[in-house]
């Protein structure tokens, strides 16, 4: 991966950092909204519920997607996005272990 040098990095700090990359836009965090909102939906959808154009959202998707955020089904001429509830619980694993070593720490 060229000058970031993530092959030093443990697979799970690549990850998580894959992850949060994906969910550092807030038209992102929009879209997962309104999937959660919603339970699924097509890109169509989000059109109509955000002030972005088609493609914009399409690439946003496609982010989201590749981080293991969302997955998609073909039904029709459309895909339909639903939440990928595997990363979200491996987020709130490692999220969890964050605040319970933080909760637990008495140094300074």
């Amino acid at each position: 991966m060229g000058i970031t040098k993530t092959e030093l990095f443990t697979e799970e700090q690549n990850r998580m950092a894959q992850i949060a990359k994906a969910l550092g836009h807030p038209a992102r965090i929009a879209i997962i909204e309104h999937i959660l909102k919603v339970n699924q939906c097509i890109c169509g959808d989000l059109v109509g519920e955000l002030p972005l154009a088609q493609p914009t959202i399409s690439q946003h998707l496609k982010e989201l997607k590749l981080a293991g955020l969302i997955k998609g089904n073909i039904e029709g001429n459309s895909v339909c996005y639903y939440i990928d509830e595997q990363t979200f619980i491996l987020l709130r694993e490692y999220f969890f272990n964050i605040v319970n070593k933080v909760s637990n720490n008495n140094c300074c």
